[in-house]
């Protein structure tokens, strides 16, 4: 009898807090590069949604967002609390839940397609655009900088790490999912 509540299996509970906890013990760590961070936060988000797909793959970064809202120091330079969202680099923050959206979205409605990688590469990249646009948007907002000035200090720098992030991750999340799938088959 379904009563209405989320029913996720111990399987998919463990998967969920398995990529929190690697965000939440490799996002914090980080390099300043003008006013936003280079970290590897955006590896674990493709990594989450290309092999929970959209759903629990969002849901392990709301988690992680939820945990750095509620104070524990876990975005950038080891920040906690509510003011990291509201200030400059927010918008990033709140834009790796779209992310991995649209990396999960793409990945799984593609997966049909016979190579493994183009469909990642696909849905992580779109997933990028949209977090590039959140975070910008933001930015903008928060500092008063043109788009283009904002695009020059908060995209450029990190177009080069993206693309090796997402590279890694599209030859890493399809074995990841694959892996995943067979171990739930075997039980």
């Amino acid at each position: 009898m379904d009563n209405g509540k989320l029913k996720i299996s111990a399987k998919n509970m463990a998967s969920i807090a398995v990529f929190t906890a690697a965000m939440c013990v490799i996002a914090p760590f980080s390099i300043a590069i003008g006013p936003i961070p280079l970290s590897l936060a955006t590896l674990i988000i493709y990594l989450s949604a290309g092999t929970l797909g959209w759903k629990y793959g969002a849901l392990s970064v709301s988690l992680y967002i939820i945990l750095g809202i509620a104070g524990m120091p876990v975005f950038t330079n080891f920040e906690g609390g509510l003011h990291k969202v509201a200030g400059v680099t927010g918008g990033y923050i709140i834009g790796y839940i779209p992310c991995a959206l649209a990396t999960g979205v793409i990945s799984e409605s593609l997966h049909v397609m016979k190579s493994k990688v183009w469909p990642f590469a696909a849905g992580m990249v779109a997933g990028t655009v949209l977090l590039y646009t959140c975070g910008t948007a933001w930015f903008v907002a928060q500092t008063g900088s043109t788009p283009a000035a904002a695009l020059a200090l908060c995209v450029v720098p990190f177009l080069a790490g993206d693309a090796i992030k997402i590279t890694a991750a599209c030859v890493a999340a399809p074995k990841l999912r694959e892996a995943l799938i067979n171990r739930g088959s075997n039980n």
